[in-house]
């Protein structure tokens, strides 16, 4: 890693430090119940974060991002109850979710399927996984010694310790885990945009026929990226059935599908921290809303988005750094203003 690299990396550097600080605190201060739902944000947060990666840094709108979080979830489970052991489970569930997204993406990369079909395309594989995954709720659907479960789902192992599979952590240990999870996850995405892959990936998304005739293959570095989110997408889906305890198709939902595309509308895209940020702000937002029954949690999403698309397309993130470079800039000018009369008192 050079100097450039680390240099233009402090901000995610800082923003990890503070995740670190908040990881140690957390279960200090909190109760066990708010810990668990923790868990849960933050496996969500890195769903999120995996799409404001090719999203906003790839420029490639997957409505489907969350066809790689549920898969992953559900290769983790059924590769537990069949290993008996969740270690080589991560393993398996991040590797059987990337080959897939490499496949889909051979086909819509170097198909040179248009943005607009490739929105659908994904969605239409989401939707695939939740009406095949909840016909399966017979006997003889079973992968090894897992029942599939159909709409039920499937009750997810805990996490056990690497050099001892009996040993399984309770659920405060699970939220160290997932935000030490979260943390990596972030430094990792945060290397990655500055360095040459992550230039030439931002390059394409800005003028794709530019950077082909500078001799890029937009078609590797896009599969490259892709394949990478759902990567990562994958880790969530392994952190969300262990904060949940279980998997149901439900999370290949068109709403969780929806909600994620919010999610860095609303945090900013293009950017990293914007966000994991709106994740775990809207998330306890519709927490909150799910205790009553004046206002329809679908109803106030919809007029959050209208609003950020209509009042603050750049999402928050952005549109703070904007106000606060502007208030740097005018700084000076204030400063001259003041100065200039004591310098005209004194001649």
């Amino acid at each position: 890693m050079n100097n450039g690299i680390l240099r233009n990396m402090r901000p995610t550097f800082f923003y990890a430090f503070l995740g670190l600080v908040f990881m140690f605190a957390a279960p200090n201060v909190l109760q066990l119940f708010t810990i668990i739902n923790l868990t849960t944000a933050i496996a969500l947060a890195v769903l999120a974060l995996s799409l404001a990666l090719i999203w906003g840094y790839g420029g490639i709108l997957c409505f489907g991002q969350v066809a790689f979080f549920g898969l992953g979830a559900y290769a983790y489970t059924i590769a537990a109850i069949n290993f008996g052991d969740t270690t080589p489970a991560i393993l398996v569930a991040v590797m059987i979710t990337a080959a897939f997204a490499a496949a889909l993406g051979y086909f819509i990369f170097f198909g040179r399927v248009s943005d607009v079909y490739l929105g659908v395309i994904t969605l239409t594989v989401t939707l695939i996984f939740f009406s095949l995954i909840r016909r399966t709720s017979g006997p003889e659907y079973k992968i090894g010694k897992a029942l599939l479960g159909g709409f039920n789902g499937v009750s997810s192992p805990p996490l056990n310790l690497p050099w001892d599979r009996s040993s399984f952590l309770f659920p405060e240990h699970v939220f160290y885990v997932a935000m030490a999870a979260l943390i990596l996850c972030y430094l990792f995405v945060g290397w990655l945009v500055h360095t040459r892959f992550g230039r030439v990936c931002v390059a394409i998304r800005e003028n794709e026929l530019r950077a082909e005739l500078l001799g890029y293959d937009s078609r590797l570095y896009k599969l490259g990226i892709f394949t990478i989110g759902a990567g990562i997408a994958a880790i969530g889906g392994v952190l969300f059935c262990n904060g949940v305890g279980r998997i149901t198709p439900d999370v290949f939902s068109l709403y969780n599908a929806a909600l994620t595309i919010i999610w860095v509308i609303v945090g900013g895209r293009g950017t990293l921290i914007g966000p994991v940020g709106a994740t775990f702000a809207l998330f306890y937002l519709t927490s909150a809303l799910g205790g009553q029954s004046l206002l329809n949690n679908n109803l106030v999403l919809g007029v959050i988005l209208i609003v950020f698309v209509l009042l603050v397309p750049k999402g928050v993130a952005p549109t703070v750094t904007d106000w606060v470079m502007a208030r740097r800039k005018k700084a000076p000018k204030r400063v001259r203003r003041r100065a200039r009369p004591q310098t005209e008192r004194m001649e």
